[in-house]
């Protein structure tokens, strides 16, 4: 069975409840939880007239945003005893990132969240959980 689960996180109540259900299925058979959080890309260029926030101030929110949602993770696993690790990387597609820290971490699946979209709602908006199983050759589990 799995032994080591990546569990992506963006902080949504979808993805809590993928948490949830990762940490339970870790739980269940012994495994492991990474939890990962995509940070992203300073998204402003360096030859607009008007920038919002600079690049150092946008960079340490996003880290510290990022570490309040691993934290919540890692708090969870650990109360009921599952072993947890954080990392986070930045990516221009948040897929990118939970593919590369799936297999940088040795994880054996990839556990997240999706909205269910269906039809043209899911053509035309996409889905990173979409993109995930398109591009990786690790197991998914899709938690809906």
């Amino acid at each position: 069975m799995f032994k080591h689960i990546l569990v992506p996180t963006d902080g949504t109540d979808l993805s809590k409840k993928a948490i949830d259900g990762a940490i339970d299925l870790a739980r269940t058979v012994g495994a492991r939880v990474t939890a990962y959080a995509c940070l992203p890309q300073y998204p402003y260029s360096p030859y607009a007239d008007v920038v919002i926030e600079l690049p150092g101030d946008f960079q340490s929110r996003s880290e510290r945003e990022a570490r309040i949602h691993l934290q919540e993770v890692e708090e969870a696993a650990h109360s009921v005893g599952v072993a947890c690790d954080s990392c986070t990387s930045v990516h221009p597609s948040p897929y990118l990132g939970i593919i590369e820290a799936a297999e940088n971490c040795g994880c054996d699946v990839i556990f997240m969240a999706s909205h269910g979209r269906r039809g043209l709602g899911s053509l035309l908006i996409g889905s990173e959980t979409q993109r995930v199983l398109t591009h990786t050759k690790i197991p998914v589990i899709v938690y809906r």
